[in-house]
C-alpha cells in the first residue's frame, strides 16, 4: 500500500491512509467531511458517501443507510492532519439522496485540483491505475491503450487489506463487520473467512505471547 500511496499525487495520498487504515469505501472516502473526524480523538464517524445517480453526484448515507464509528489510528489521524493543513476542507453543495433532493453542504476533506468533488471515474483512471502501475501491481499499457479492467484493481482492495490486518491480529468477525459497515457478521465471514488465521496458528501465537519463543539450551 505504501508504494501505491507514494505514487499518487500528494493531494490524494491520504485517501489511501483512510481506506487501508479505517476500511472506508471509495464513496465514503470521497464524501468524508471535516466534522466527521476528531483528530485529537480516537474515532472516525462515517455518515456520508458521494454516489452517482443517473450521472448526477449526490450526498447519501453510507451503503445500507448504516452510519458507523471506526477506530482512528494515530497514523491515519496524522496523515489527515497534514493533508488538511496542505489542502483545507472545501464546502461542497450537492443534492441529498437523489438528483432532485435538497442541496446539502459538506466541508469535504478530499477535493480535486479545482476545489470540486473527486470524480470517481476520473480518479480511478487517471490517478489510481497509474499509481498501481507505478507500484508494479498492474502492467503499464501500450501507448494509446487503456489499463486492464478488473474489480480487484479498484480502491476496494484497501478494504480487503484493512480486514486482513484486523483478522490476522485476532479481531473478532463481529467487530470487523461493524467497522466495515456490513449488514451482518455472516456476510463478513463469507467474504473474509479465508483471511483468518487458523485456530492452530492463533493458539500458537497466544501461547508464544505468554511463554516466549526462546528454545531451551
Amino acid at each position: 500500500m505504501t508504494a501505491v500511496r507514494d505514487a499518487l499525487p500528494e493531494r490524494y495520498q491520504a485517501m489511501v491512509s483512510v481506506g487501508s487504515g479505517c476500511g472506508l469505501r471509495q464513496g465514503e472516502i470521497i464524501g468524508l467531511a471535516e466534522d466527521s473526524v476528531q483528530l485529537d480523538g480516537d474515532t472516525l464517524r462515517v455518515t456520508t458517501q458521494v454516489k452517482l445517480i443517473r450521472g448526477v453526484a449526490v450526498f447519501a448515507p453510507p451503503k445500507g443507510n448504516k452510519e458507523r464509528d471506526v477506530p482512528l489510528p494515530t497514523s491515519v489521524a496524522s496523515a489527515l492532519r497534514q493533508h488538511m493543513k496542505n489542502h483545507p476542507p472545501v464546502g461542497i453543495k450537492l443534492p441529498w439522496g437523489r438528483p432532485d433532493g435538497p442541496l446539502t453542504e459538506r466541508r469535504l476533506i478530499f477535493t480535486n485540483t479545482v476545489g470540486g468533488i473527486v470524480w470517481r471515474s476520473n480518479f480511478n483512471f487517471h490517478e489510481w491505475k497509474r499509481a498501481l502501475a507505478a507500484a508494479g501491481l498492474i502492467p503499464t499499457p501500450e501507448l494509446g491503450k487503456p489499463y486492464a479492467s478488473a474489480r480487484h484493481h479498484g480502491m476496494h482492495a484497501l478494504r480487503h487489506f484493512y480486514a486482513s490486518v484486523l483478522l490476522d491480529a485476532g479481531e473478532s468477525i463481529k467487530a470487523v463487520s461493524e467497522y466495515l459497515g456490513h449488514a451482518d457478521p455472516a456476510m463478513t465471514l463469507r467474504v473474509y473467512a479465508h483471511l483468518m488465521p487458523s485456530s492452530r496458528e492463533r493458539a500458537r501465537r497466544a501461547l508464544d505471547d505468554v511463554f516466549g519463543t526462546a528454545q531451551e539450551p
